[in-house]
């Protein structure tokens, strides 16, 4: 009865003779018949239980003619399951999808490129139907692998090579669009498909026809613009990252860092870039500080890889640290330039020791000294573009953080012993004052005080007292970023004499009170450094003009009447030190300090408008300019310096006289009992601990000496009934007693300076004397045995000497006997 049924075909079952009437007696001729393709899919609508079952006879029948190779037929049967997958959504459409996927597998496996494109078209159009049933148990594993395949393609011919990629990616697109928010389905996130959708992309996204760039902006792709696989492969990547949930972000971005490290691609930076940018604009921004975190860690992994492989990750790092910044950087801004100035301290090893191992083998790598520098230059580069985009109060944070990594021997840091520990010590200060070189460029604030407190500006003056030029004059740029808050500083680019400012257009505002408490607490600080810092033989023209900035920024950001005082008072002291040369400055060195006292007080006679000083200031500019040009800066100052070697005779109509400023600036309201007064720099710790060879250590260690030794140490004064009047007092007297210090220092100064070294090593000698015979008194005292209490003995010469009794033989008074 089966045969006669199977034989008769108008008893076969209704689905089976709906299936076969929408196939055409010739397939190649005609196509797909509608009439009987509607009577089908209304059959299916009626009947959805026997949906499974014309699933699974077309199945059979494309199978068969895979098998024949009716490759007409064959798409007549993908035709007809796709307009039957677009009509039906009722609940028995899982089993129908199950025999959809098997035909769609069946299409993929086969070596024919036209069949993998088949079926990949109809995967995208299942893809982007909406089922209304979950299903639990569909599996798209073998979907992903064979699309990633197929993205790979290597086909002769490249029209059909393009075709195949292109289908790949469609495909693998489909898949994310089907997996990505089912929670029922397989976890498409997991690495073992991340690690073959990704990389498959970024192989097309690698192979780019059109040789200019395009901006990774996605607002900037058209619909209507060209599609070839690496468009195609652009988009997927966009999409698949734009859906990429905060736990998903790791197991994407790994498979990218795991194909540039396998193809090389770090090294040109040109591809490994735009891959980044295209993530950073694809990602949600709250997930910015995850590729970040991923990318420090990537840059730790390969520590010790090529120069030109770490800087490619750091230029990567670079541009995406910028883009996470306008969104959310999070927790990681100190732990990127924590990451950054660790690899920075490794390079420089690495470039010293010529290894990327502690110990130089035979084995070890070749490392190029230029490629070390041009990767340590990288990481400061990145390090100021994302400080850039910092807060005020976050790049505080960051320069205080990179000023307690520079190595300083005044602020007990570990500094390595021995010449290639001076050398190693040397190259970390200068790169981590160049990185905060970088933070500090545009940094603006609106008080000093907080932003700018010790704990900071401390270790950052010290460098400026070292031997090293190079350290001094990036300290000084340092300190003119910090201070031009209103970026005046590129109208000083060069140091002359203006005859009039107005030129220049300057943004000048009134001090303020925060930086009047600042400049109240770190001035004398600020005036020690530059005057000292005059007084080097080694400076160049970039310092004298560093300096000449310095000194104009303070004027025009924190200066009120006591600090312009106090300005020209020093800058006096500087001329000062040219005409006496004390410490044997080169001729240059003394023309270009009264070049620069010229400069600056020609600028600050017209800041205070008082017409006397301007007359004076004016009048010995243009003595110069007839009888001593090389004494001003436009001589001076040159690519080719015009200077004099006698300088040690200047007429008295050359200078700037101090009697001359205090009378005139007297007239005008200044203090002029201060401006008389000349300035003396005050010594520290600071300068003895420094590596500056001076005589700062002997004079600090003398004053310590004299004043914790002195025998004329006066009684300690009955206490004081503290009143309002005592307080008055106290404050009114300070000033008093500062200066009174102050000419102290400088007689101990100028009395080591200038004394023979008999007298000094006699007035020590006899201070070294006095201290042994106290301390012998003290010794005599503490060791001493106890008298005898049976009497004394006569010891030779007459003297008499206690006698040592056993304490067993002493007699005691009856009132210590118990």
């Amino acid at each position: 009865m089966y045969g006669v049924c199977g034989c008769c075909g108008a008893l076969r079952p209704r689905y089976k003779r709906l299936v076969d009437n929408i196939f055409p007696e010739d397939s190649e001729q005609d196509g797909l018949i509608k009439s009987n393709m509607e009577k089908l899919t209304f059959y299916a609508l009626s009947a959805p239980e026997k949906l499974d079952r014309i699933g699974a006879y077309l199945s059979e029948r494309l199978s068969r003619d895979v098998a024949r190779h009716r490759y007409g037929y064959v798409c007549i049967a993908m035709e007809a399951l796709d307009q039957l997958l677009m009509a039906c959504h009722c609940q028995s459409i899982n089993l129908f999808v199950e025999s959809f996927l098997k035909m769609v597998a069946k299409l993929l496996e086969s070596e024919k490129p036209h069949l993998q494109i088949l079926g990949t078209n109809s995967f995208v159009k299942f893809a982007n139907i909406e089922e209304d049933t979950p299903s639990y148990h569909r599996s798209y594993d073998f979907f992903v692998s064979r699309f990633s395949e197929m993205c790979h393609s290597s086909h002769d011919d490249i029209e059909i090579r393009t075709k195949i990629r292109m289908a790949g990616i469609k495909g693998l697109q489909g898949v994310v669009r089907k997996t990505v928010n089912d929670e029922l389905q397989a976890n498409i996130w997991d690495p073992q498909h991340m690690d073959k959708i990704v990389p498959s992309l970024l192989y097309n996204l690698q192979h780019i026809e059109e040789l200019e760039s395009r901006s990774p902006s996605p607002l900037q792709t058209t619909e209507k613009e060209r599609e070839n696989p690496a468009e195609l492969a652009e988009r997927c990547l966009r999409e698949l990252l734009g859906r990429a949930a905060y736990g998903n972000i790791k197991n994407a971005i790994k498979p990218v860092l795991m194909h540039l490290d396998n193809h090389s691609l770090w090294e040109p930076k040109i591809f490994a870039v735009r891959c980044f940018k295209i993530i950073m604009f694809s990602i949600q921004p709250q997930h910015s500080h995850l590729v970040i975190q991923q990318l420090l860690g990537h840059l730790d992994a390969n520590s010790r890889s090529a120069a030109t492989v770490r800087a490619g990750i750091v230029e990567v790092l670079s541009e995406a640290a910028v883009i996470a910044a306008t969104g959310s950087v999070g927790p990681t801004v100190l732990e990127l330039f924590n990451t950054l100035l660790r690899q920075l301290r490794l390079s420089i090893d690495y470039e010293l020791t010529g290894s990327y191992d502690s110990s130089i083998n035979i084995g070890t790598k070749i490392i190029k000294e230029h490629e070390e520098r041009m990767f340590q230059e990288g990481i400061i580069k990145t390090i100021g573009s994302f400080a850039r985009t910092l807060p005020t109060y976050q790049r505080s944070e960051v320069m205080l953080f990179i000023m307690g990594k520079v190595p300083l021997p005044s602020f007990h840091h570990p500094m390595d012993p021995g010449k290639a520990g001076e050398n190693r010590n040397r190259l970390i200060q200068i790169m981590l004052l160049k990185s905060l070189l970088q933070v500090s460029m545009g940094f603006q604030c609106n008080n000093m005080l907080t932003a700018l407190p010790s704990s900071f500006l401390d270790p950052l003056l010290s460098p400026a007292l070292m031997e090293d030029s190079e350290i001094r004059l990036i300290v000084l740029e340092i300190l003119i970023c910090l201070i031009d808050r209103h970026l005046n500083r590129r109208k000083f680019s060069s140091i002359s004499t203006v005859p009039d400012i107005a030129v220049l257009k300057l943004k000048v505002d009134k001090c303020s009170r925060p930086d009047t408490l600042f400049m109240k607490k770190h001035s004398q600080q600020l005036y020690r450094h530059i005057y000292l810092s005059c007084n080097e033989p080694t400076n160049m023209q970039a310092h004298y003009e560093a300096i000449y900035g310095l000194l104009v920024m303070i004027s025009i950001e924190l200066a009120n009447e006591d600090i312009v005082v106090d300005l020209i008072r020093l800058v006096l002291a500087i001329q000062d030190m040219a005409l006496s040369n004390e410490d044997n400055l080169p001729p240059y060195s003394r023309c270009a300090l009264h070049a620069l006292c010229a400069a600056y007080l020609n600028l600050i006679c017209q800041l205070t408008t008082v017409p006397a000083f301007c007359q004076h200031i004016n009048e010995v500019i243009e003595m110069r300019q007839k009888e001593a040009p090389y004494l001003l800066p436009e001589d001076v100052f040159l690519e080719k310096p015009r200077w004099s070697k006698n300088v040690d005779h200047i007429e008295t109509n050359l200078l700037f006289l101090q009697s001359k400023v205090s009378e005139v600036l007297g007239g005008s309201g200044y203090n002029s009992d201060r401006l008389s007064t000349p300035y003396v720099p005050q010594l520290t710790d600071e300068d003895r601990l420094s590596k500056r060879k001076s005589i700062g250590e002997t004079i600090s260690l003398q004053v310590e000496v004299e004043s914790r030794n002195s025998p004329e140490r006066e009684e300690r004064a009955p206490a004081e009934e503290i009143t309002f009047e005592t307080l008055k007092k106290a404050i009114v007297d300070s000033v008093a007693v500062e200066e009174q210090e102050r000419e102290r220092r400088r007689q101990v100064v100028e009395k080591f300076q200038k004394a023979p070294f008999e007298e000094i090593a006699a007035h020590c000698g006899a201070r070294a004397t006095l201290l042994q015979s106290k301390l012998n008194q003290i010794f005599e005292l503490t060791i001493r045995p106890p008298p005898s209490p049976s009497g004394t003995i006569t010891a030779a010469f007459g003297q008499p000497q206690n006698q040592s009794i056993p304490v067993y033989e002493m007699k005691f008074p009856d009132l210590c006997v118990y």
